[in-house]
């Protein structure tokens, strides 16, 4: 990650994306951006770490406080967020172990002065093959950003991937998606900027 703020820029809410699939590009990774750019347009600076990276996360242990550079990465990232936005495919029902280790790894946030996700929003997109994984992974996913502390956006965005919602471009074919994934984003930066 570069970070290339400037001094204008500083003063813009920071969001955090989290989110994706070991297959790059995925549709979570896409649904995850395009949220992401939506934050953007209302006004936030954003920071992704993606399916690719968080691949690279080795597994979370906590009598094991030692990290890599990369978990520091994110780490230090999510604690200067003003607001986050999480994207996780649903597998079978639940959120992938990609996404939660990452969202483990910020059991080293308990001890900072704003512990956890506390104060924030976090916006929660979830791309399954069916209804049924999407709602049960959103609830699980609100539950988990529940219990870090966070307050989830009112609205929460389920992609059925049974569908065709992407081109090759990466670009949003589904007018509906397009507009809770905006919405998502959008939300965020409003709670952030309260």
């Amino acid at each position: 990650m570069t970070d290339k703020t400037h001094a204008a820029d500083s003063a813009k809410p920071l969001v955090v994306g989290i989110g994706g699939t070991t297959r790059n590009p995925s549709s979570t990774d896409r649904a995850l951006r395009l949220a992401l750019r939506s934050a953007e347009t209302a006004g936030a600076r954003t920071v992704i770490f993606d399916g690719p990276f968080l691949s690279r996360l080795p597994h979370y242990v906590p009598e094991h406080p030692e990290r890599n550079e990369e978990q520091r990465q994110l780490v230090d990232t999510v604690r200067k967020a003003d607001g986050l936005i999480v994207a996780s495919p649903g597998y079978h029902g639940g959120v992938s172990g990609l996404v939660k280790n990452a969202l483990d790894l910020l059991e080293d946030l308990r001890d900072d002065e704003r512990s956890y996700l506390d104060g924030r929003a976090v916006g929660c997109v979830v791309n399954a093959s069916g209804c049924q994984a999407g709602a049960s992974t959103l609830a699980a996913l609100r539950s988990i950003v529940h219990a870090l502390r966070g307050w989830p956006t009112p609205f929460g965005a389920t992609l059925n991937t049974s569908e065709k919602l992407f081109d090759a471009s990466g670009a949003c074919t589904n007018e509906k998606v397009a507009v809770h994934l905006a919405l998502v984003g959008r939300q965020v930066v409003e709670f952030a900027l309260k």
